[in-house]
């Protein structure tokens, strides 16, 4: 695996590529890597010729500094993952590499920046697409891969990728989950034995709805997973909410594609989930 921290050498060596007539995959990353990162490697190894893999943890999205400090960083670790999974390319710049100094983003998303993790993130979703239009300018791939565990980011990039028109597919990939259903979470490493067992009752309520859901009886059944999260010791849930997979409104009985999301602070750590109801 090739492992570059500039650009400008980075640029080098996708020309290359290029020129040889070969496809490239992107996986966008801040480290910290897991099986469900991994699984986008392998969708990627699948559809392209070359695989790159950034690293890089973006300070203008976390609306909270102690957040940002807090983030895993296991660059060595991560390192050795990808090159068992077969990525062909790492790019691990540091931040005077990706920002200037002062430098101002502003993309009019509309709602989805608003609603759900816009809600209770503000400002999260202009650094979201501030780095993702920076990594796809540098790299230009011709498909990126991002994870469904981040529903309403995929949107966000998807609404960016249109904005901005740019000439890469997006591929949303399926959440891959420990034996026990907590959802894959770079995250996950800050619960306690208990918080981990605690966190349980996201994936658990989420499989509920979708066994039992009926869509005459949306707002019913959302009250009901409400209650299921809320009396689950140390949670705090944030929000729980079926919605219109496209535009993330609440869903009702002519919606055609459902998804349910939630969020909700474990212990000290927030986690978020979800499950596509209907498609």
């Amino acid at each position: 695996m090739k492992v570059f921290t500039t650009k400008k050498d980075l640029a080098q060596h996708l020309s290359e590529t290029r020129k040889s007539g070969k496809t490239i995959g992107f996986v966008a990353t801040m480290g910290a890597l897991h099986q469900g990162h991994l699984s986008l490697i392998e969708q990627a190894r699948q559809k392209n010729d070359e695989i790159i893999c950034s690293i890089f943890v973006n300070p203008t999205q976390f609306n909270d500094p102690k957040d940002l400090e807090k983030y895993p960083r296991t660059l060595e670790a991560d390192m050795a993952l990808l090159e068992q999974a077969g990525c062909d390319v790492l790019f691990s710049p540091p931040i005077s590499e990706i920002y200037d100094d002062n430098e101002q983003w502003h993309l009019d998303i509309g709602e989805p920046e608003f609603l759900l993790e816009g809600k209770f993130r503000p400002g999260h979703y202009q650094g979201v697409t501030q780095v993702v239009f920076k990594l796809f300018d540098i790299v230009k791939p011709d498909m990126a891969f991002f994870g469904q565990k981040d529903y309403q980011q995929f949107l966000v990039i998807q609404k960016m990728v249109e904005l901005k028109n740019l000439p890469v597919k997006l591929v949303m990939c399926p959440i891959i989950r420990e034996t026990d259903g907590l959802a894959m979470s770079s995250r996950n490493i800050h619960l306690s034995a208990d918080d981990r067992q605690h966190a349980l009752v996201l994936s658990r309520t989420l499989n509920w709805l979708k066994q039992n859901f009926d869509q005459d009886n949306i707002p019913a059944l959302s009250h009901e997973c409400e209650m299921m999260v809320s009396a689950e010791t140390g949670v705090q849930l944030e929000y729980f909410e079926i919605v219109n997979g496209i535009n993330l409104h609440r869903a009702n009985q002519n919606t055609k594609n459902i998804v349910a999301l939630i969020a909700a602070k474990v212990g000290n750590t927030r986690l978020i989930d979800n499950v596509i109801v209907r498609d």
